[in-house]
């Protein structure tokens, strides 16, 4: 670790670099899910129907999962700071494409392409914030991180859709490649630069390696359960909020809105709480999630109180994100950029499944209340894992005390070298 990273973890503020990073992942979440309001105006530019311009967000979608394991291997050897400058070009240049072209095939590679950008410097970036933060406040890192996905939920996609009214779709692709731009300044200025002599003995064996223990295993394995319950519940939140519970076509946005503000309070506390006890920190937010998809089937028409839980729900949902990628990171080794990869993929894969399966419900008995009925249950599965986390955890605090058995088992994280 390089020694200007190493001596931002003295102070007990937040380094700035983590707020670059944040603002990356900002500009990154925008497009991601600015895209969804954007269809229409697309479809009709690129001379298809709405259905098949929906493979723009499959496209997306597609490369989150796949490509962050991929290009985690494929940038080992590059230094964090060349990788992540690297991967905002690749961000930057798929937008300019997009914006310029008027093929259909072009602009879903170029959507590609994006992802893959994406994937990897969320990947990298994890990795780096924590290192930048310091030992044990990896999930605050990672909460201001994930704020920026947050924030641009509340911000950068009403902001997105906004431009797109008066600029037509290409509009906001312009803006976003702009902005990019400024955030490789800012990774310029606040990144130290490094030997990479360190980052050389990264490899290939050494990262798989990092994948053996089996408390990782589970971590993910919590991850794609909670998502999928999560997330493919809200995939569907909208006809549940105008055809369930009356609220105007025109107010859905706000209640969105709120869930977003809920969401960056969530990851917030969620930060603050994961260092200090992170497996009843996801517990609890397991929980209280099951729970409020619970009361939204059982209050699906009383519009009050439905948002009031919405907003709620992007706090709880969101909020054991953070710590959830600081323990993929610590059962690792919190070098690995492999791992925190396969996390950013699990979550992904999670809510690919999660919608895809919670849609099928609609068609159901359940009817628009189906997705958060199967979220409730599939999210409180989650609890399995975590649970199994727990009692490990606790025979090896017992085992290794004074007079304890000091049983080792063989899943000691395997340390990779951060530069």
């Amino acid at each position: 670790m390089s020694t200007s990273l190493r001596g931002a973890t003295s102070s007990t503020r937040t380094p700035g670099l983590v707020y670059v990073i944040a603002a990356g992942i900002f500009l990154m979440g925008t497009t991601e899910f600015m895209i969804a309001g954007l269809l229409p105006e697309a479809a009709a530019d690129l001379g298809v129907d709405v259905a098949r311009a929906g493979l723009l967000v499959s496209a997306f979608a597609v490369g989150m999962i796949v490509g962050p394991p991929v290009m985690a291997l494929a940038t080992l050897r590059l230094p964090q700071r060349a990788t992540l400058v690297l991967s905002l070009v690749v961000f930057a240049v798929g937008h300019v494409v997009a914006a310029l072209s008027g093929s259909f095939a072009v602009v879903t590679v170029s959507r590609v392409v994006t992802a893959l950008a994406t994937g990897t410097f969320w990947a990298v970036g994890a990795v780096v914030a924590t290192t930048a933060a310091g030992p044990g406040k990896s999930a605050r890192a990672l909460s201001v991180m994930s704020g920026g996905l947050s924030l641009a939920v509340v911000a950068g996609v009403p902001l997105g859709t906004f431009v797109g009214q008066y600029t037509g779709w290409r509009g906001p692709f312009w803006m976003l490649a702009g902005l990019t731009f400024l955030a490789i300044a800012a990774v310029l200025r606040f990144m130290p630069t490094t030997s990479g002599t360190q980052r050389a003995e990264v490899t290939v064996r050494g990262e798989l390696a990092a994948l053996r223990p089996w408390r990782l295993w589970v971590v993910l394995g919590a991850i794609g359960l909670a998502q999928a319950g999560f997330l493919g519940a809200y995939s569907y939140i909208s006809p549940l909020l105008t055809d369930g519970a009356g609220i105007p076509v025109e107010f859905v946005p706000l209640v969105l809105v709120g869930f977003g503000i809920g969401a960056l309070v969530g990851t917030a506390v969620g930060g603050r709480l994961g260092d200090r006890r992170p497996l009843a920190t996801v517990a609890g937010a397991f929980a209280l999630t099951s729970l409020l998809l619970v009361l939204i089937v059982f209050s699906s028409t009383r519009s009050t109180v439905v948002v009031a839980l919405v907003v709620l729900l992007g706090a709880s949902g969101l909020g054991a994100n953070p710590v959830l990628i600081a323990q993929t990171l610590r059962h690792a080794g919190n070098g690995s950029t492999l791992a925190s990869s396969l996390a950013t993929a699990a979550f992904n894969l999670g809510t690919a499944v999660g919608a895809a399966v919670a849609g099928a419900t609609l068609s159901t008995s359940w009817g628009l209340v189906g997705p958060a009925a199967l979220g409730a249950v599939v999210t409180g599965a989650a609890l399995l894992p975590i649970g199994l986390l727990a009692v490990a955890t606790t025979r090896r605090a017992e085992a290794d005390a004074p007079g304890g058995r000091h049983e080792h088992e063989d899943d000691t994280p395997v340390p990779a070298a951060v530069s």
